[in-house]
């Protein structure tokens, strides 16, 4: 019988930074000296510490202390060994842990422990550098007057899937308590040393008054994000931050630290019957200092110069030397059709919701506005994407919907050559929908050399190399799209390639734990889930385990249906998958 009961509990969270890479660098290699490390190292201390291990995921551990006081010291004591004992190591095949802890209750279920004081300690580990730690306000302000150790305040942070906002502390090895408010950031070392300047672009205010226009406001700013990322020099963070940062004031160093860029731009919109106004703010996020600021009034119909301005403007308050043809390909418009545009920017709104409804609403915005521009490329690639997601993620009829979104991605390649947008999509959509991932490759390739700072391209790019077999670059791509985008709300779709990946390569518990990743940041992610039952089959973990993972799935679909939906998969691959579903229990 199962037994629940809630404690208060010192949360360790704890995984190998990099470990994708590593393991394609060495597999074997790696293993061994993570099995050496926790040997010497790792349990030794937790043993000492009096803590317990709770669970291995992959490439992490999640432990629990009785004591907070204990449990950093733990921490500290396996950070410093590892990093003596990794100091003669190459940086490439070094092993770095990031942890988080967390003081909170937990709900504890047999061997294992659940709840938000779980979770924050995951959360905090995220935000950790390679050999670092991260606690949270609860863990410094029991440890401070009692450890000799220095941390830096990294503010209040919005945690994903964290009600509550969450002040974080960062661990500074070598610092003492006593020099806490003294230690600079060490983001001005990481940024001194980046070979491109890094930007992200914040979610401008709508100040129309009028909350219909956030569709054109979001619209805007990815255009200019996109715009930005199509300058080679310069590292853009991908635009999907809009769940952390938008409707709420932000401290552009604090928004700096989080994100690792050197420079946040900021910006808002007026649009009153035809006219705009855009204001934008460009601000080093390590000194605090405004580089440029300007304000553009014009015509609805200037809105693609306005945007061209403000793009250009900002390449050259970070680079007054800016190539010429830097700057064009930087102003190149998805269309020259205003109502076109409205129309696509409506779609995009419903895209993000994640619902086949909202994207069968898409799809017809889309088709509207390519019968007003035959040769819109985005509206093209999107309505491609928009068919795919429909029949891969949320299963509706396969009827035409195949056939249709085949042919808006061959249009999306054939119109958008220079798109690297419109080619990610219709080459993801070519892959899968027409079975031929060595026909979309190409397109991929193709974009990810005319955009290499995409999230979009990265990811979509992952997906279709693991789909030829090609693991550690497909591994390297997604883990490119999350360095991208330190806080993405689609993070889970990187996280489940990971895991589909590593399940192909037969490395079972790394695609557990990457399956959970993908869970943790959208618990109701089917396709995540099936991985994870797969993988846990694979793993020979318990039936009683892998049973209870289907048992709360409210309606498992049978493997005949998943076997259908993997269409451009090895067939060797979708029979591996099939048989480890069957074994999981899952009906025919």
């Amino acid at each position: 019988m199962v037994r629940e009961q809630r404690r208060l509990a010192a949360i360790v969270s704890a995984d190998v930074a990099g470990y994708s890479r590593l393991m394609g660098h060495n597999e074997s290699a790696t293993l061994a000296a993570l099995k050496i490390l926790r040997r010497d190292v790792v349990d030794p201390q937790i043993a000492t510490h009096g803590g317990r291990i709770v669970k291995t995921t992959g490439d992490g551990l999640l432990l629990e202390f009785p004591s907070v006081v204990d449990a950093v010291r733990c921490v500290v004591e396996v950070q410093t060994a590892m990093a003596a004992r990794g100091a003669d190591v190459p940086d490439d095949q070094r092993i770095a842990f990031r942890i988080g802890i967390n003081l909170g209750d937990v709900i504890v279920d047999d061997d294992d422990i659940f709840g938000d004081g779980v979770n924050i300690a995951a959360r905090l580990q995220e935000l950790a550098s390679p050999g670092g730690m991260c606690v949270s306000s609860r863990v410094h302000d029991d440890v401070c007057d009692r450890l000799d150790l220095g941390f830096e305040d990294g503010g209040t942070q919005a945690l994903k899937n964290i009600a509550r906002p969450v002040q974080v502390w960062r661990w500074l090895p070598g610092a003492s308590s006593q020099r806490e408010t003294a230690v600079t950031s060490p983001l001005d070392a990481k940024l001194a040393e980046a070979d491109k300047p890094s930007i992200a672009v914040l979610p401008f205010k709508n100040m129309s008054g009028d909350p219909e226009q956030e569709y054109f406001v979001d619209g805007l700013v990815e255009d200019i994000t996109i715009a930005l990322s199509r300058v080679s020099w310069i590292f853009v963070i991908a635009r999907n931050l809009s769940s952390t940062y938008k409707g709420r004031p932000v401290d552009v160093r604090q928004v700096g630290r989080d994100l690792g860029v050197r420079y946040v731009l900021e910006g808002s919109v007026r649009k009153a019957d035809n006219r705009l106004r855009i204001g934008g703010e460009l601000t080093d996020a390590v000194t605090g200092s405004q580089i440029w600021a300007d304000r553009y009034d014009g015509a609805l119909e200037d809105v693609f110069g306005l945007q061209d301005r403000i793009t250009s403007n900002v390449v050259a308050a970070i680079a007054p030397k800016v190539m010429r043809v830097e700057i064009a390909r930087a102003q190149a418009k998805p269309t020259n059709n205003l109502t076109a545009y409205d129309l696509y920017l409506r779609a995009l709104a419903l895209c993000s919701e994640y619902k086949a409804e909202s994207d069968l609403q898409a799809l017809t915005l889309l088709y509207r506005a390519i019968e007003l521009d035959p040769s819109f490329a985005s509206a093209y690639g999107r309505a491609a994407n928009c068919h795919l997601n429909r029949l891969v993620i949320h299963g509706v009829p396969v009827g035409n919907e195949k056939a249709q979104g085949l042919e808006a991605a061959r249009r999306a390649v054939e119109v958008g050559q220079d798109d690297p947008d419109a080619l990610a999509r219709g080459g993801l959509v070519i892959a899968i929908l027409g079975e031929r991932p060595k026909e979309g490759l190409p397109y991929l390739e193709r974009a990810l050399a005319l955009n290499p700072n995409s999230l979009l391209v990265n990811r979509f790019a992952g997906f279709v190399f693991g789909m030829v077999g090609d693991h550690a670059k497909a591994i390297a791509l997604h883990e490119r799209a999350l360095q991208l985008s330190p806080l993405d709300a689609w993070a889970d779709d990187s996280y489940f390639g990971i895991a589909l990946v590593h399940f192909f390569a037969g490395r079972f518990e790394e695609s557990v734990g990457w399956a959970d990743k993908a869970l943790a940041v959208r618990p109701a992610s089917g396709v995540a889930a099936l991985v994870k039952i797969a993988a846990m089959a694979g793993a020979d973990h318990p039936v009683s385990e892998v049973r209870e993972i289907i048992r709360r799935w409210p309606s498992p679909p049978p493997i005949s249906a998943v076997r259908q939906r993997m269409w451009g998969y090895v067939e060797a691959d979708v029979d591996a998958f099939a048989a480890a579903l069957r074994k999981a229990g899952l009906p025919e």
